[in-house]
């Protein structure tokens, strides 16, 4: 398969693991009651900080477990005049090229630099994919042609999906130098194609305008289909009498859809239609109940089935009261909405870690499925643009005719806190020793739900008939010893022990069925 290169790429193509996994600080969560100190365990999280630690972060809880993930990364255009800032120049990619690539980089092009600081992110991002999951990535054609290299060689080109187009404009540019672009991509992965199950789309309200019921009809509204074939059937060649006595027969080489045994019990059963007046050529009736629900998505979507940017514009301003211009493409709700309906169920994750004006956390707050939603924002405005428009669409916003309803719901924000491993491998002291039992317990059980456990002091719980216990103190080493097995109540088939050193000998490991860790040397780094 061919690949892209590109200055800086060896420096990067592995920088996820040198990472740090730094724990999530909640600050405050929020429902309909307002704001709250004390954690309400929200699903749904807005975080703080730089996207590529966040994602590390998640990893220990979530690798795996994302089923759509929608990302709208900067575009590349070269355009500064954002708060969000559309260019790889930005402050804060300069600082993590110069720490990650070195030297190198101050002779990156600006391609070189946006591939730098997409491709890690993009590796996360694809560990965090559900196996049933997909990534959808909008982008323009700026990097378009790159991103989909590089997605190609991270997800594999044999999980590419679709290349979706976006009518993202309904009004015509005139002061284009060469061609108007009216349009965006979003490009789609999953991440493993066969086992993705693109759902399909429900009919519009036009497309089902054209169903009436003119003879009142119990059964509901319906439309008329031919019940001819063009083709000729010796068994389906006969005259139909209307109710009015008029004969109809086929002409030579077509034939009715069904033979006449068949035809007689449909029109006994008033699925066949004559006409106002009933003396009309006969036409199936379809019953809008009988329709088929849905219709597969296309690869164009169009402004007025999805949303453009200047609606997406004015629904931003009229949330938030203010002039939110910086946000030069904003994506409409209408948009996410479409990317929820075909991919997600009760009970999914949905992801963004480009969250900006938190369009997608809009989007899975109106969808009628039952989803939660993570979202990551470096900008300063996290708090009070994207997590600040979440908490107006739980309470509603506008006024008078212009009111909307609240939704509902809750999320819980936080920072990016100090890193729990030091760079010589040892734990952090900074660290509280619960963040420390959650990372060890994630990443034994593949990010299953923890609980503080009561049970024991050093118990963090069981799974697969296994006991797990972090035997570890802050400010003294911990042996493995007869002394501690003197406190392991939890009966369990076999058992994972973390300590500093074990006194064990081998032949007690294995009459206990004990597989004995060190700390730190033993502890995963993810």
């Amino acid at each position: 398969m061919p690949t892209l290169d590109w200055i800086g790429k060896d420096k990067v193509i592995n920088h996820h693991k040198d990472v740090p996994y730094k724990v999530l600080e909640r600050k405050y969560s929020f429902d309909e009651s307002g704001m709250h100190k004390e954690d309400i365990h929200s699903n749904n999280m807005i975080i703080h900080g730089d996207n590529l630690e966040a994602l590390k972060s998640l990893l220990p809880q979530y690798e795996g477990k994302i089923k759509c993930i929608y990302i709208d990364p900067p575009y590349n255009t070269g355009n500064e005049g954002w708060i969000y800032n559309d260019n790889v120049n930005d402050p804060k990619i300069r600082k993590w090229l110069g720490e990650v690539v070195g030297k190198v980089g101050e002779d990156l092009s600006r391609h070189d630099k946006w591939l730098c600081m997409m491709y890690p992110r993009l590796v996360l991002l694809q560990k965090l994919l559900a196996d049933d999951g997909a990534i959808f990535i909008s982008i323009d054609d700026n990097e378009q042609a790159f991103l989909k290299c590089v997605c190609d060689e991270i997800f594999g080109a044999r999980n590419f999906v679709a290349q979706l187009v976006w009518q993202r404009t309904f009004a015509t540019k005139n002061d284009a130098k060469y061609f108007s672009s009216e349009h965006e991509y979003i490009l789609v992965y999953a991440a493993e194609i066969e086992k993705l199950k693109i759902k399909a789309l429900p009919k519009s309200e036009k497309q089902l305008e054209r169903y009436k019921n003119p003879d009142n009809d119990p059964r509901g509204p319906w439309i008329s289909t031919d019940l001819l074939r063009m083709e000729h059937r010796d068994n389906s060649v006969y005259e139909v009498p209307t109710p009015q006595g008029k004969l109809y027969k086929p002409q030579p080489g077509t034939s009715w859809r069904h033979p006449k045994e068949e035809m007689m019990a449909l029109i006994k059963n008033n699925e066949v239609w004559f006409g106002a007046n009933g003396n009309s050529k006969p036409r199936r009736k379809k019953f809008l109940a009988d329709v088929k629900s849905g219709i597969i998505p296309q690869t164009i979507w169009k402004h007025v089935d999805v949303g453009h940017t200047q609606e997406a514009k004015q629904q931003l301003k009229k949330i938030l009261d203010a002039s939110t211009d910086f946000f030069a493409t904003p994506k409409p709700v209408r948009l996410i909405n479409q990317i929820l309906r075909i991919i997600c169920d009760d009970g999914d994750i949905v992801l963004d870690s480009f969250a900006g004006s938190a369009t997608t956390a809009h989007a899975v707050m109106q969808s009628d499925l039952k989803l939660s939603y993570i979202m990551i924002e470096v900008e300063d405005y996290a708090d009070t643009i994207t997590a600040e428009r979440v908490k107006r669409v739980i309470d509603g916003y506008g006024e008078g005719k212009n009111a909307v309803d609240g939704t509902g719901g809750n999320f819980s924000y936080y920072e990016l806190g100090s890193p729990l491993f030091l760079k010589d491998g040892t734990f952090n002291n900074d660290i509280d020793t619960a963040e420390i039992r959650k990372y060890i317990w994630y990443t034994e059980t593949n990010g299953l739900e923890y609980a503080e456990n009561e049970q024991e002091k050093y118990y963090l719980g069981s799974h697969n008939d296994t006991a797990y216990y972090f035997y570890y103190e802050k400010d003294k080493a911990t042996i493995l010893d007869y002394s501690f097995l003197a406190t392991v109540n939890v009966k369990n088939q076999a058992y994972i022990i973390y300590a500093d050193s074990c006194a064990l000998s081998d032949i007690d490991l294995q009459k206990w069925n004990i597989t004995f860790k060190k700390i730190p040397r033993d502890i995963e780094h993810i």
